[in-house]
């Protein structure tokens, strides 16, 4: 974990930015042989790893997103933190679990958070978080200007599919994504497919990564602009919902 860490700070170092966003359970890696091997890596929210994140940001002036495994009496999460130079951290517990994350954590219990950043409302989801549209919809609809969706993808859709999560929420959506092959349990592994990508509300593709290389980026966006949620003169993409007409019907 340390090491993940170290190098996490080194790249922050290359450049400054108001928020950086890293990978899911980045301190950890990914592949877990099973649910004690969780136990025995995850942390509260005092932990080590977390004291050493509030540390680099107040010491850089900068927030940091990033995803790490979380202990909470015998519950166990795929947590995101976003921790800012004041030391205040949140947590965000991830929702919608994949594929294996089912034996090893436990449901997320607490909802979406929203979180003020440096004069922006910064909501969190975690990697197969961007499969339910009601994901991106609900920070949306909580205020959120900017989505850090720190990542561990290995399906090839996610990239493409977040211009449609900030194009129908107008909001922005930074997706930072792992590279590299991880196997520790002998399976065959599996492979990241990297292509970190940020949209703007307006569908723009504002920035992205390579599938192989690791890199540290950084785009400047207004988040002002995620608060206009128009979509022509006449209709709004917040306003203009039918929440009345979303429900089961009857079969014709």
């Amino acid at each position: 974990m340390a090491r993940n860490i170290a190098r996490a700070i080194a790249l922050a170092r290359t450049a400054s930015a108001d928020l950086w966003i890293l990978p899911e359970l980045f301190t950890t890696g990914y592949q877990f042989r099973d649910r004690d091997e969780v136990a025995h890596l995850a942390e509260g929210l005092d932990g080590p790893s977390m004291a050493t994140m509030a540390t680099k940001a107040a010491e850089l002036g900068t927030w940091f997103c990033g995803g790490f495994a979380e202990r909470d009496g015998d519950k166990l999460f795929n947590s995101a933190f976003l921790v800012g130079p004041d030391g205040n951290a949140m947590v965000y517990r991830k929702v919608h679990l994949f594929d294996r994350e089912k034996e090893l954590f436990d449901q997320g219990d607490r909802g979406f958070v929203v979180v003020d950043v440096s004069g922006a409302k910064v909501g969190m989801m975690i990697c197969f978080d961007w499969l339910f549209p009601e994901s991106a919809r609900t920070l949306a609809l909580m205020g959120a200007q900017v989505i850090a969706h720190p990542s561990n993808l290995v399906l090839p859709h996610c990239p493409e599919a977040m211009k449609t999560r900030a194009l129908e929420n107008r909001v922005f959506t930074f997706t930072a994504n792992r590279i590299g092959h991880e196997d520790r349990l002998g399976d065959g592994g599996l492979t990241y497919i990297g292509s970190s990508v940020a949209y703007a509300p307006d569908g723009r593709r504002l920035i992205s990564a390579g599938r192989e290389d690791e890199c540290a980026a950084v785009v400047e966006v207004d988040p002002a602009l995620a608060l206009d949620k128009s979509m022509t003169r006449r209709n709004d993409v917040l306003a203009d919902r039918r929440v009345d007409a979303y429900r089961l019907g009857r079969r014709c």
